[in-house]
């Protein structure tokens, strides 16, 4: 059972066949893992905005040439060209597909824009303590010419700090410093808080239409325990 959810509002008789969500994690949380086995047990299509930005701009499209044009100029993607390029994803694909969401909205007002012209049924939200992620990633280290990655934790290098094809130096990633991955960490939990009462609200308002669960642990396989019957179980949702 998730942390919260409400069996009361959300009662369903019979079996769906589409179920559009949104899953919510801390970076370094193991949202990218727990969204594969999302995927490969439903169905799922896997839709990250971050993905759909780099394959624009790699593509030179018009709106992938927009989005560069202000990463370029060291700002933020406006919501209205991130909202076009997801617009433009969701219309070519086949009907009765369950999307997952990754990564998008961030805000309400993401949010409320993306209500306009697409329903969610469901958010799933990973609770990890920050202490794991930092300590986890803290851990990892790569060998950077050819992206090789040790984890202290469970693939460690033969020699403390050297990989092991070539012998030499392994570094650790600027984004995965302690101090880098607590600030990083604060900002996610300053930009969630809101989200989440907002999509809290909806379930109100909806009469758990739109259904918002929580689920806590410290590594994704144990949490996925609790994520794949709450799908199958609760949301009458099947695999594939």
């Amino acid at each position: 059972r998730p942390l919260d959810f409400d069996q009361t509002i959300y009662r369903v008789k019979m079996q769906r066949k589409v179920l559009n969500s949104i899953i919510m994690g801390a970076p370094g949380g193991g949202k990218g893992t727990i969204s594969k086995k999302l995927v490969k047990d439903f169905g799922f299509t896997h839709i990250s905005t971050g993905d759909l930005l780099r394959k624009n701009i790699t593509e030179k499209t018009q709106i992938g040439l927009a989005a560069q044009s202000y990463m370029q100029a060291g700002k933020l993607v406006p919501d209205e060209v991130v909202l076009d390029i997801l617009k433009q994803e969701l219309s070519v694909l086949p009907a009765g597909k369950s999307v997952l969401l990754d990564g998008f909205p961030r805000t309400t007002h993401q949010a409320t824009k993306l209500k306009e012209f697409f329903n969610i049924d469901a958010v799933l939200s990973l609770d990890i303590p920050h202490q794991v992620i930092i300590e986890r990633l803290g851990n990892r280290w790569i060998h950077t010419p050819s992206s090789r990655t040790y984890s202290y934790d469970y693939n460690p290098p033969k020699v403390k700090g050297i990989d092991d094809v070539t012998g030499e130096p392994l570094s650790q990633r600027e984004d995965d410093k302690p101090h880098v991955v607590k600030a990083r960490l604060e900002e996610y939990a300053k930009m969630t808080a809101p989200l989440l009462a907002y999509y809290k609200q909806l379930q109100k308002e909806t009469n758990g239409k739109t259904v918002v669960a929580e689920f806590q642990g410290s590594e994704s396989d144990v949490i996925y325990k609790s994520v794949k019957p709450f799908l199958t179980n609760d949301l009458k949702f099947p695999t594939v």
